[in-house]
C-alpha cells in the first residue's frame, strides 16, 4: 500500500532505512546523509505491506514549471514487484495535480555501471527520455544524466 508520509522522523527512518540497505546505489555515507536530511522537507511515499517498509519516492521542485524525483528506493528483494511502478504512479498523479508540466530525474549516464543501467531502464519503461547529460556535474566517474517525462 502506497501511503503519504508526513512525518518528519518517519522520512528519516524510512529513508536511511531503504538506501542504507542499497549499497550497489547509494554507497557513499555522506550521500546518504544528503539524501535523509533533504527528503524530510519534501513530498515522500512509501510502499509499506504489513508494518514493513518496502520502498520509497521523494520529490522536489526544481521550478515552478518542473519537479524532480530526487530519489527513490526499492529494496532489493522487492525488486520486479511493480513496487517501483506505484510509487512513481503516485507522484506523477500528484505531480499533475499541483500543476506542474515536466518530470526530471538525475542519474549516471548509461554505459557507466551495470545496477544504474538496470536504473536507466526502469525510468525509460516509465516513458523518461534523455535530456541532457553533464559530464562533470558530480564528478568524471560519474556523469550526470538527466531524463525528462511530461506530465500533460
Amino acid at each position: 500500500m502506497i501511503l503519504t508520509i508526513e512525518d518528519k522522523y518517519q522520512k528519516e527512518l524510512i529513508v536511511r532505512g531503504i538506501l542504507s540497505k542499497l549499497p550497489d546505489w547509494f554507497g557513499l555515507t555522506e550521500s546518504i546523509e544528503e539524501y535523509v536530511k533533504c527528503s524530510k522537507e519534501m513530498p515522500l511515499w512509501a510502499d509499506i505491506e504489513d508494518k514493513q517498509v518496502r520502498g520509497f519516492i521523494t520529490l522536489k521542485e526544481t521550478s515552478p514549471f518542473t519537479v524532480e524525483l530526487y530519489v527513490m528506493g526499492v529494496l532489493k528483494e522487492f525488486h520486479r514487484n511493480k513496487i517501483g511502478n506505484d510509487l512513481f504512479k503516485t507522484c506523477y498523479e500528484y505531480s499533475k495535480d499541483q500543476g506542474y508540466l515536466y518530470m526530471q530525474v538525475k542519474t549516471v549516464k548509461e554505459g557507466c555501471y551495470e545496477e544504474y543501467d538496470r536504473t536507466i531502464a526502469f525510468y525509460k519503461n516509465l516513458g523518461f527520455k534523455e535530456l541532457e547529460c553533464f559530464p562533470i556535474l558530480w564528478d568524471e566517474w560519474n556523469p550526470c544524466q538527466i531524463y525528462i517525462i511530461s506530465l500533460k
